[in-house]
């Protein structure tokens, strides 16, 4: 059964955000808004967490989780940065873009693409999600609450909690947040390569 927790989407209670990361330290596996959609989120050490994250999305091994960071400081730690990638990158976050990215030593390897040892981040601008993240003091291992067959992420918590009730550990719910995932763009060749067309603009990558 996973726990409910009814949080204000300006102001979090603290108390119900540190119960939602006693669960994340747990090893536990939660569903919490973010300036996009609902996602799945666990801890990077988490493995058993990465493998119900697929399971409940049918992911295979090519999929690039994304590390959810609270700041550029944080996603700095975890990702290379040329000087190109860095301007793109802190002109449009925090925002509801996803960029790929190599990874640094820092990331565990279950985590990267298979092939390219790239993994994506990003910075939301949700104050909820930013309450999880500095509380947490580490990125959350995240990944669109889209379930297979579906077209739109799921976006009502009480929903989130009855349909995937018995293969999450809690759901965070601060009402409305966006249907539409992330804007993800590849950073990691030489040119911005736009891979997805979400909620953020992608022109300036164009």
């Amino acid at each position: 059964m996973a726990k409910y927790f009814d949080v204000h989407p300006d102001n979090p209670q603290a108390r119900s955000i540190r119960q939602v990361v006693e669960i994340v330290r747990a090893d536990g596996l939660i569903a919490y808004p973010t300036d996009s959609c609902f996602a799945l989120g666990c801890r990077m050490g988490n493995k058993e967490g990465l493998d119900r994250i697929r399971e409940i999305r049918h992911l295979d091994d090519r999929h690039h989780f994304t590390l959810m960071c609270r700041d550029f400081a944080q996603l700095g730690q975890f990702v290379q940065i040329n000087n190109a990638a860095f301007r793109a990158v802190k002109s449009a976050t925090p925002g509801p873009y996803t960029f790929i990215l190599p990874a640094t030593k820092e990331v565990p390897r279950r985590l990267l693409h298979p092939k390219k040892k790239t993994v994506g981040a990003r910075i939301p601008d949700h104050v909820v999600a930013q309450a999880i993240l500095a509380e947490l003091g580490e990125p959350l291992v995240s990944s669109t609450l889209l379930l297979p067959g579906q077209d739109e992420p799921m976006t009502m918590g009480w929903e989130i909690k009855e349909t995937l009730d018995h293969v999450l550990d809690a759901v965070v719910d601060a009402g409305d947040c966006g249907v539409e995932p992330t804007t993800v763009v590849d950073l990691s060749g030489g040119e911005p390569e736009i891979l997805r067309v979400g909620s953020g603009d992608p022109s300036r990558f164009e």
